[in-house]
């Protein structure tokens, strides 16, 4: 599998570097990055236009703030047919129209994240959710990440969110600050709570609170590598694929 890695020496973009160095029949063969590295097997261009090496699949891990570097990576992607996948969240309403418009042509992978645990607890609370909360549990979401991240409620504990509100007819509110109201919890409602603080890679918390008993299930993330094993898994998903949008939860479903 040849891969160009956009955004390759931020710290998603280098976990995936080093994965892919480790991992038996994966190269890079092209990279982008906005500095020059020294001593990379593989060629680095600051503008993915440039990249003329043949590849499989892109993997793009630049920040949201760069909207005009993902426009650019979706053109580059949906004129040559290659596969895309996206590991950025948060991103702005042209590039949310454009990822639309290039799954026409070609294969795009999203997810708020690409922790293979992650999204197999996403489908755990699917199944466990209208149960519980049919039997009286409140639900509320913890997430804690390092203290230089500057999106709160983190995209992971939005997916969630939502994989919850899906598996119960979209009926729950979402509450993130309890402090400008004074009232009681509402029954269908999914207080979303986030924590800042040190290093914290990651760490997500569903806890479903019932009447004299509590359960929690929680993810935690040790590292960026779990996002970079993840991130492969998809690319590898997606070399079979010609156009259309597809999640994480298309990659567990098609390995487990």
């Amino acid at each position: 599998m040849r891969l160009i890695v956009c955004g390759a020496f931020g710290r998603l973009g280098a976990a995936v570097c080093k994965l892919a160095a480790e991992t038996d029949g994966t190269q890079i063969v092209a990279a982008t990055y906005n500095q020059k590295k020294e001593h990379t097997d593989f060629p680095i261009y600051r503008e993915v236009s440039r990249i003329i090496e043949p590849s499989d699949v892109v993997i793009s891990c630049v920040p949201p703030t760069a909207a005009a570097e993902m426009l650019a990576i979706l053109e580059y992607c949906a004129t040559r047919r290659i596969p895309l996948v996206l590991c950025t969240t948060g991103m702005p309403a042209q590039v949310e129209a454009a990822i639309e418009k290039a799954t026409k042509s070609v294969a795009v992978l999203r997810s708020a994240n690409m922790s293979l645990g992650i999204n197999l607890l996403s489908r755990l609370l699917r199944r466990i959710s209208p149960l519980l909360h049919g039997t009286g549990f409140d639900i509320e979401i913890i997430e804690k990440h390092h203290n230089q991240k500057i999106d709160a409620p983190s995209g992971t504990a939005i997916l969630l969110a939502d994989s919850i509100n899906a598996a119960m007819d979209n009926r729950m509110q979402y509450t993130y600050n309890r402090s400008d109201t004074h009232v009681k919890r509402n029954r269908d409602e999914i207080g979303i709570h986030a924590l800042r603080g040190g290093t914290i890679v990651g760490e997500h918390t569903a806890v479903f609170a019932g009447r004299d008993e509590v359960i929690e299930l929680t993810h935690i993330a040790t590292s960026r590598e779990v996002f970079a094993v993840g991130a492969l898994k998809a690319a590898q998903f997606l070399q079979t694929k010609t156009h259309g949008l597809y999640t994480m939860d298309d990659v567990i479903g098609d390995t487990l």
